[in-house]
Formats: C-alpha cells, structure tokens, sequence
C-alpha cells in the first residue's frame, strides 16, 4: 500500500484559504497557546442539534482510508462545554462521520462521565444520543491513561474500513475501535467542533492510504 502524507495549513485555514466556509464556526489563529501555534475554532451554537453544522472542511483533501494526526487542546470545566475531533466520509457539513473527544470528560470524578470521553457518530443517521440509547458503550469509550482536560493531548485516527481506531498520547492501544455505520462513498474531510466554546487544533497531519 501506498501513501500521500499533508501537513494541512491551519494558518491558512483561518484566514478561510483552503477551507469551504462556515458560517456557524469562527476561526482565529494564535501563536502561543500553552506552547502551541494553533487554530482556535469556536461554534456559534451553544446547544446540540444534529442539523447544526460544525464542520470545517478543507477543499483539497479527499480520502476512503487515512491515519489522521492532530494535537487538540479543550477545557476540563465546565460539563458539556467543548468537543473536539475530526469528520471524514463526508457529503457536506452535516453528513459525515465524526470521531470526537470530551475533554471535560478526561478525567471526571463520576465514571459514567469518564466512559464518554471519545465519541464516534455517523451524521445524521446515527447521533451520540441514540447510540448511547440503543447501543450504549459501544460507540463511546474512555480513554486511559486519561490525559488532563486543560492540556493538550495527541489524537490519531485510523480510518482502515470498515474500522476506525482513535489513539491517544501515542498509546499502542486504542481506546476505541468501532466499525463504520454506514459505508458512504463520499471522501471529504474536516475539523469537528461540538457546541459550546470551542477548542484549538495544532500540527494536523493527514496519510491518505492508497
């Protein structure tokens, strides 16, 4: 098998070169976060709803199969106020799948809340609410050892179908392994950012698996 490996451009990306626009995401760059060059992305919506769209995607960037590499950076407090991740098979901003993290959940004293740390969702078929609902535990996951909310921390995604395996802080284990949902045809990818405050992104790689 053979690979093509990008370094995506986040500076690029928010300035909106590089990217499809969205206007429900509001992008800045900065050039010392906790250490980090990175992309803040902020979501104009405070609440979940599936038909929202909090997806930035890049124009040239197309896959079936990839590893994804990113450093992300959420916030421990409060509950339920950032999500940070990846959307790939993707149609447009609203159908995808996405695999994402909550970092408010790292290291939660309720472990109901630590069990929902990584979250995988095919949109807009199968939201978090109703693979919790109908298959729980199975398409969400922990993640140990479970990194601090307030740092930042490694994610690579494996997209090998019909598999997907996030990692977290080069660990040789992934905390979750699922299979897709649906088997979409689509290649598109992007930055997911869940509802609330936002979060930032640093040093996105891409090897797209030939």
């Amino acid at each position: 098998m053979t690979s093509e490996t990008i370094l995506v451009d986040l500076k690029a990306a928010a300035e909106g070169i590089g990217v499809k626009q969205n206007p429900n995401l509001l992008l800045r760059w900065e050039e010392n976060v906790k250490g980090y060059s990175a992309l803040k992305v902020q979501p104009l919506a405070k609440e979940f709803k599936v038909e929202d769209k909090w997806v930035l995607l890049f124009d040239a960037i197309q896959f079936e199969e990839a590893i994804v590499e990113f450093d992300a950076l959420g916030q421990s407090e409060p509950p339920q106020s950032n999500f940070l991740g990846v959307a790939f098979h993707a149609t447009d901003d609203i159908t995808h799948d996405a695999v994402y993290f909550r970092p408010f959940n790292f290291r939660a004293e309720d472990p109901i809340r630590r069990i929902h740390a990584v979250q995988y969702v095919s949109h807009p078929e199968y939201p978090w609410f109703d693979l919790r609902r109908d298959m729980p535990e199975q398409y969400e996951k922990p993640v140990l050892p479970a990194p601090d909310g307030d740092s930042w921390f490694h994610a690579k995604i494996e997209i090998k179908r019909p598999a997907i395996r996030a990692f977290v802080e080069h660990a040789d284990e992934a905390s979750l392994v699922v299979n897709e949902l649906i088997p979409r045809k689509e290649t598109s990818f992007g930055l997911w950012c869940g509802p609330g405050v936002g979060g930032y992104f640093a040093n996105l790689k891409v090897t797209i698996l030939k």
